[in-house]
């Protein structure tokens, strides 16, 4: 295939490297600018996988070969395009990706939060409601078709050395899913492509399931840790902030329910599968830390509007949201 990736960061690097193995035949390509573009042509894509163990000996990095350009016109129609921008980017990354995209190109969002097409031939009442919090004029679903858009969850943590160069830290894994819910004979080919490539990749029977679910975990802790600099052991180790997020998360489950996705599961499940995790900072504080714009819309901006589209009340949403962009607003992150 040709791939291209869109947002060569700690994600974008991760599944860029596993798919730009030589070995596999692929022809890759990035997007990149500024000194990630620099570094993509000096010394190709680069990445340090983790331990086989927690604590064990690194194993040595890898260096992929790899086209990169700051014009997606230069690199031309993909079989594949992976977007794995953060969210506040992508409204750029639609009005650039046209030259990429062909009749019969697979659009791979690998992002957090809710995307733009969740509700597209999915939520039952709900179904085919545009959401104004993660794209309020309407130009990301004009410019990247839905019909072509595969969904992607990402169960990794990796984060950026330097510019073109990633440190995976744990996990490994990868849901895809057709937003229809349809297991097409491509997205199995996709799924069987990334699994050839070494990842844990696995077909979902309803993506935004997946998305939902690993949403109500990270729709809290992500602002929390933002606003405070702390780890997730932290925040979930204080009683009063873990019951603050228990509220948060079951309003949220009552959306889900709403909507065709009910979560099984009570808060206090997912807190403990968190705690295993150990001392780890979120991507957000990472991006705050780092002085980028944080992911707010995508992961609780559209929360409280799937509240207002569904009747659901959602004060303590509503509270994180509001002390969350205060934070971030007076940083110049939001």
């Amino acid at each position: 295939m040709k791939i291209c990736i869109y947002g060569v960061g700690a994600i974008g690097g991760w599944v860029g490297a596993g798919l730009g193995q030589p070995a596999l035949g692929h022809s890759l390509s990035a997007v990149a600018r500024g000194d990630t573009l620099a570094a993509l042509r000096t010394h190709g894509l680069r990445l340090q996988p983790a331990p086989a163990q927690p604590g064990g000996p690194l194993p040595e990095v890898v260096s992929v070969p790899i086209t990169a350009s700051d014009k997606p016109a230069d690199l031309g129609v993909q079989d594949l395009v992976i977007v794995a921008v953060k969210a506040p980017a992508l409204a750029n990354v639609a009005e650039q990706i046209a030259p990429l995209i062909g009749p019969h190109t697979m659009v791979l969002t690998a992002m957090n939060g809710v995307p733009w097409w969740f509700l597209q031939g999915f939520g039952g009442a709900y179904a085919n409601t545009a959401l104004k919090s993660v794209d309020a004029s309407g130009e990301i679903a004009q410019h990247i078709p839905a019909a072509q858009v595969i969904g992607c969850v990402v169960h990794a943590s990796c984060s950026v050395k330097s510019p073109g160069f990633v440190q995976q830290h744990f996990g490994n894994g990868l849901i895809l899913g057709e937003p229809s819910g349809e297991k097409t004979e491509r997205v199995q080919a996709l799924v069987a492509a990334l699994a050839a490539a070494g990842f844990n990749a696995t077909l979902s029977d309803q993506i935004q399931k997946d998305t939902w679910y690993k949403l109500w975990g990270n729709m809290t802790v992500n602002p929390i840790s933002a606003i405070t600099g702390a780890t997730t052991d932290l925040i979930l180790g204080d009683e009063l902030v873990r019951n603050f997020i228990s509220s948060v998360m079951l309003e949220a489950k009552e959306i889900g329910a709403r909507i065709g996705i009910p979560i099984d599961q009570q808060p206090e499940d997912r807190h403990k599968v968190t705690m295993k995790l150990g001392a780890f900072k979120t991507s957000m504080l990472q991006d705050v830390e780092a002085g980028r714009s944080v992911e707010l819309d995508a992961l609780v901006s559209s929360v409280r509007e799937l509240g207002q589209i569904t009747g659901v009340a959602t004060p303590n949403t509503d509270a994180l949201l509001g002390l969350a962009r205060v934070h971030a607003r007076v940083r110049g992150l939001y």
